[in-house]
């Protein structure tokens, strides 16, 4: 069984590199193309993009992309998730969390919230509701899910929020340590700020009540405070890694294998660790893999490397859902 369940439609900011990044997703599937960086390219890559930004994030074409993408790969159940971040009526809870303030971070931060959150949640889950039947005949199963933020304290609004959609799961994820968003490589100067041990013990607590919150079918990349590689000596997360897999236990939560941090960002290793995945096995927690693509040339990234280390250490399933209830399937 070939699964990617943490998969994203479309995300800005929206600048140039953007544009070229979504040129070359476009561009991945066009079995013509002019000579690259030749007057036809320019003209052809700016219609296609006029379009792309036209008929906006969920448009069919657009998630056919990812279709071809799955089908290519031999992946037999995807789940897309947009960022809550991305809805305009979640703004309340991002901006009773967020660092907002007049703080450079504050002021960094609220440009970056108003640059990504420029979509409608009814549409996502319109789209992706309507698709599930072309992509059952193409023999995929589409499964519609959300990566919300979580913010210790905000679990009433978030659970009353999730609860009006018909979610086939809900990803939870921890994205700011006290309201400072640390995946930004704009704002990545505060690491330097303070203790770096301190840090992630402030980050693993936010990760165990996201847990321990019951809201949510998946908890992600529960290691990605290590994105731009500041990291304190693994010896000394052991505790931290311990109290994650106990929680994910009592709380019967499942994880996942992430590859993204290994193919987009500097630190180059998935989540979790190495090390942090074998503590994880040892309590028996559930895992799915995810490819946490941005573009629908990268889904299934690295699923199969996943699959491969969860077969290492023993694991002989994965988890899928459908209207949140937990299925499990042979890996092989």
């Amino acid at each position: 069984m070939k699964i990617d369940y943490h998969v994203h439609l479309e995300e800005g900011p929206y600048s140039l590199r953007w544009l070229e990044r979504t040129n070359q997703a476009i561009s991945h599937f066009k079995k013509e193309q002019p000579l690259k960086h030749t007057k036809e390219w320019l003209s052809s890559s700016m219609a296609q993009l006029n379009v792309r930004l036209e008929t906006g994030a969920y448009s069919k074409e657009w998630l056919r992309f990812y279709l071809k993408k799955a089908k290519e790969r031999g992946i037999q159940e995807v789940g897309i998730v947009d960022h809550l971040y991305r809805f305009k009526d979640a703004r309340p809870y991002f901006e009773t969390y967020m660092t907002m303030d007049e703080t450079e971070l504050g002021k960094k931060q609220r440009i970056w919230l108003d640059q990504v959150m420029t979509e409608d949640i009814e549409e996502f889950v319109h789209t992706i509701e309507e698709a599930k039947s072309e992509w059952a005949q193409e023999g995929i199963a589409l499964r519609l899910g959300v990566e919300a933020d979580y913010f210790p304290g905000g679990e009433q609004w978030l659970k009353s929020y999730l609860d009006l959609y018909p979610w086939d799961y809900i990803i939870g994820s921890t994205h700011f340590v006290e309201g400072w968003g640390f995946d930004n490589p704009e704002t990545k100067e505060t690491f330097t700020k303070g203790s770096l041990i301190q840090l992630y013990e402030t980050f693993f607590g936010a990760v165990e009540q996201s847990i321990r919150s019951g809201l949510f079918d998946i908890v992600a990349h529960l290691d990605n405070l290590k994105v731009f590689n500041y990291r304190p000596h693994e010896t000394d997360l052991l505790p931290f890694y311990e109290r994650i897999a106990q929680a994910l236990i009592e709380v019967d939560t499942a994880t996942e294998i992430n590859s993204g941090l290994y193919y987009r960002y500097p630190v180059k290793e998935m989540c979790p660790s190495p090390t942090f995945l074998s503590v994880l096995v040892q309590h028996g927690v559930t895992f799915t893999t995810s490819s946490d693509s941005h573009f629908p040339d990268d889904v299934g990234s690295y699923i199969d490397e996943g699959q491969k280390m969860l077969v290492q250490y023993g694991v002989k399933e994965l988890c899928t859902f459908q209207q949140r209830q937990r299925i499990m399937k042979p890996i092989i």
